[in-house]
């Protein structure tokens, strides 16, 4: 069982359900995760993160999301996405949660919270309530960096925490050493490099490594062949592609 740890879907000519549903299908993939995409355009992904361009206003579309999920029959399992400054988050998190999301994926780059905020604390604590994981990126800026979703995760060791693209740059120790230390810190690979890939399989383990595709802005099967290329056992690549983020969201 292979599955996409991470992608993004949203109704646009480049990132739709069904477009994502044929890429796993020709790279041999068997089920995917899938969080709200559209606030940024990704072909212009350089002008986000340098600021010459701002992500959308518009609230993620969570409600795309499980309709692709419901509609998939069982290959796509959706992650939430909500601001956590927005009036609401916590009790909309809360309806997410029940209604048959397996996790919540926050944005930094697009609603600019900290790590350290109390909004973020509060969705933190409900998803370890829930058993179900908190996903996101980093970004190079004091609120939230790397070293701030990581004292997240101590603050919190009864929920499950996935680091997006493997941190920050390519090669984040602070990424490294947090999965290594903490048993509820996990790293998802998209866009990662190969030799950090590698060592955080060296480092942390096999079962702290989940393989992501970050559909559309990369190619599953491209990031796949990363994976496959790893020097790991049997019973280690089964865990990367899809063994620990199915027991995360408990699907």
């Amino acid at each position: 069982m292979i599955v996409d740890g991470h992608s993004h879907i949203f109704q646009s000519d480049i990132g739709s359900a069904e477009q994502y549903l044929a890429v796993l299908r020709e790279a041999g993939i068997d089920m995917g995760v899938v969080v709200p995409g559209g606030t940024v355009d990704v072909r212009r992904m350089t002008d986000y993160i340098i600021g010459r361009a701002k992500p959308s206003t518009d609230p993620p579309d969570n409600r795309y999301i499980k309709s692709a999920a419901e509609e998939a029959d069982g290959r796509l399992i959706g992650f939430c996405c909500f601001n956590p400054y927005a009036e609401g988050a916590a009790q909309m998190l809360e309806d997410a949660l029940r209604s048959g999301f397996r996790g919540l994926k926050l944005s930094p780059m697009s609603h600019q919270f900290s790590f350290a905020s109390k909004a973020v604390a509060e969705l933190a604590g409900i998803c370890g309530d829930y058993g179900l994981p908190l996903y996101s990126h980093v970004l190079y800026n004091p609120g939230a960096s790397t070293e701030r979703f990581v004292s997240l995760a101590r603050q919190f060791p009864q929920t499950n925490f996935i680091l997006g693209h493997m941190g920050f740059g390519p090669a984040d120790q602070d990424a490294l050493q947090a999965a290594s230390e903490l048993d509820n810190f996990f790293l998802e690979t998209s866009t990662g490099s190969y030799l950090t890939i590698k060592q955080a399989v060296e480092k942390a383990g096999a079962g702290k490594v989940i393989f992501g595709g970050e559909f559309p802005l990369s190619h599953p099967q491209a990031e796949l062949a990363k994976i496959t290329a790893l020097d790991v056992s049997d019973d280690a690549l089964e865990r990367i592609l899809g063994r620990n983020i199915l027991e995360l969201t408990k699907s």
